[in-house]
């Protein structure tokens, strides 16, 4: 039965990325998901309450959360405190998978939030590196591009945040043990790195987009697959979560417009 039967409206492209987002968590088990973002924590918390019941949330403060508030809302039941240092204890022991965003992302995964232009004078100055060399030698690190464009996906990065395959394979085993770049999720679809080379791969188109939309909007050659499929659709279920529970004010549909 198609969602259209069942009386809901056909699923959006922000639900699309939502529940693309959602499966970046899948079978991660007990640990603590780090969503930056309003699209990514609408799809942890679809995580939590579905396929990865586990998940560990926070308040964004320093509360983890035992309920799953929608986003914006204070949680109805606490079950820990998770402060600036024992979050720190997490990342640095690989216990968190966190989805970040990024300014710049290359070929291999290398990500860019601290600034444009040449280092030693760089046109625009951007949060700088904050967490993202930890998080990405440490943990699972996603990314999620709510605006896919050439700006964005660049041949290479003006200066490393978040280190990616090539220069974690440079930098030998201390940089790989924990490293990983499960999945990038775009508002044109989702891409990951499973090529013998460690490169970008599309792996799914949302629907509507094409694989020519796709590879013109990105700043560099792209492995392709022979076919390339959908991103899955949200069931019932799950756009009921996302409309009702998780997601009443719409605000995915703000970050990724119809």
């Amino acid at each position: 039965m198609s969602v259209t039967e069942t009386g809901l409206s056909a699923a959006t492209r922000a639900e699309y990325c939502v529940v693309a987002c959602a499966e970046a968590w899948r079978g991660d088990g007990e640990v603590l998901a780090s969503p930056m973002g309003t699209v990514p924590a609408i799809g942890a918390r679809l995580a939590k309450l579905t396929f990865s019941p586990d998940l560990l949330l926070t308040d964004g403060e320093a509360l983890l959360m035992a309920d799953v508030p929608a986003v914006g809302q204070r949680p109805g039941a606490v079950e820990g405190w998770l402060p600036f240092r024992q979050h720190l204890a997490l990342t640095a022991t690989g216990r968190r998978h966190v989805m970040m965003g990024a300014s710049q992302l290359d070929r291999y995964g290398n990500q860019n939030i601290s600034c444009i232009g040449d280092w030693a004078r760089p046109t625009r100055q951007l949060l700088g590196v904050r967490g993202a060399p930890v998080n990405t030698l440490n943990n699972p690190t996603s990314y999620w591009v709510p605006k896919h464009s050439a700006r964005v996906f660049v041949e290479r990065v003006d200066m490393v945040s978040g280190v990616g395959y090539d220069r974690a394979a440079a930098a030998g085993p201390a940089a790989t043990r924990y490293h990983r770049i499960p999945e990038v999720v775009t508002n044109l679809g989702v891409f990951d790195f499973e090529t013998p080379d460690r490169t970008m791969r599309l792996r799914s188109l949302h629907p509507g987009v094409t694989v020519e939309q796709v590879a013109g909007a990105t700043g560099f050659a792209l492995t392709v697959p022979d076919e390339v499929p959908f991103t899955r659709e949200p069931t019932e279920a799950e756009l009921r979560l996302i409309r009702e529970v998780v997601d009443p004010k719409g605000l995915r549909e703000r970050e990724v417009p119809a």
